[in-house]
């Protein structure tokens, strides 16, 4: 037995339903909807569960969403020594967010970028210009004698 030589059985596939293409057809006309009323017109809106109180005002509301959060892209000092390996950054350049558009670690330069910790030390001495920094990425940046703008 190969692919090639499989059929579909008997009966298992049907055409589909060809309605509005005349009286000949069968479903011409009125598609097979029958005449007037809501239910030959655009229909009933699928959430509508008749007289039943509907699910989506059954369930509870829940939650607070703040306007002013801000969503931050992560990147640890582990990723950038990473890079610094790889040879995809400069190790005694400066880390920005030009820089991290340029070599496609983030879109785009607007969104906002924080550095976070993930390494007890650094081993290079960085210069970082980002939105944002945790408490012990600096520390640690600041230990390897770098500096934090």
């Amino acid at each position: 037995m190969r692919l090639n030589t499989l059929f579909n059985v008997e009966g298992s596939k049907k055409p589909r339903k060809r309605v509005g293409r005349g009286i000949g057809s069968g479903t011409g006309k009125t598609c097979g909807r029958g005449v007037k009323g809501q239910k030959s017109r655009s229909g009933v809106a699928i959430k509508t569960e008749g007289g039943q109180m509907p699910l989506i005002k059954r369930m509870p509301k829940r939650g607070f969403s703040c306007s002013k959060a801000v969503n931050y892209t992560a990147i640890s000092i582990a990723d950038i020594e990473v890079m610094i390996e790889e040879k995809r950054i400069d190790a005694k350049g400066s880390v920005n967010k030009e820089l991290l558009v340029s070599i496609g670690y983030i879109k785009s330069d607007k969104v906002p970028v924080k550095l976070l910790g993930g390494l007890e030390k650094a081993s290079h001495k960085l210069t970082i210009e980002l939105d944002a920094c945790s408490a012990s990425a600096k520390a640690v940046v600041e230990a390897a004698g770098g500096k934090v703008l």
